[in-house]
């Protein structure tokens, strides 16, 4: 009866499909936890590549705005240095006598080179500061006096040295001026 008890294969079942049983619960706990393992990994790859079109995005942003500023403001340096050139033209305009028949037409000529030279200066977005009679701002202006005058309030600009400019708002130099202490 041993060797039947061998031989049937219904007795040989049952421990098989406990078995088997126990072994397909398994698989599905390891399919369940591979499926969580694979979701949490995905969400992971989501937000990374969010985060990655968030940071080229940026990238791009900051390299058009970059781009932008170079452009604005290569003249920067040609425009610094063109800057003395206008003073000299400013200068000999103030040192001519306007009365003087013989000068007349040299400071026609020097009135028309400089008109037309802030005219291309104007149209590259260089404008001057001119701050005589507005209040001391020293972003834009550098005193270089200060003098007591009753007459006008404190920190008012009573007089430019020197023109300063600016190149897209940007202060490419400051105006040189005299300041007023207010009433001593």
């Amino acid at each position: 009866m041993a060797t039947e008890d061998q031989g049937n294969p219904g007795s040989e079942q049952e421990p098989e499909g406990v078995v088997e049983q126990e072994a397909a619960a398994g698989e599905e706990g390891v399919v369940e936890l591979n499926a969580e393992a694979l979701s949490e990994a995905l969400q992971q790859a989501k937000d990374q590549t969010l985060r990655t079109q968030a940071e080229m995005q940026n990238l791009r942003r900051r390299v058009d705005r970059d781009v932008e500023n170079a452009h604005k403001f290569a003249l920067e340096k040609f425009v610094g240095e063109l800057l003395p050139v206008v003073d000299n033209l400013e200068r000999a305009l103030a040192a001519i006598d306007a009365d003087d028949e013989n000068l007349s037409a040299a400071r026609e000529g020097i009135e028309l080179t400089l008109k037309s030279f802030l005219g291309v200066l104007d149209g590259h977005k260089v404008k001057q500061v001119e701050p005589t009679g507005e209040h001391f701002n020293p972003d834009f202006h550098q005193a270089i006096s200060m003098v007591p005058n009753p007459d006008v309030a404190a920190n008012t600009v009573m007089e430019v040295f020197q023109k300063g400019y600016t190149l897209n708002d940007r202060l490419v130099r400051p105006a040189m001026v005299v300041v007023s202490k207010g009433a001593e």
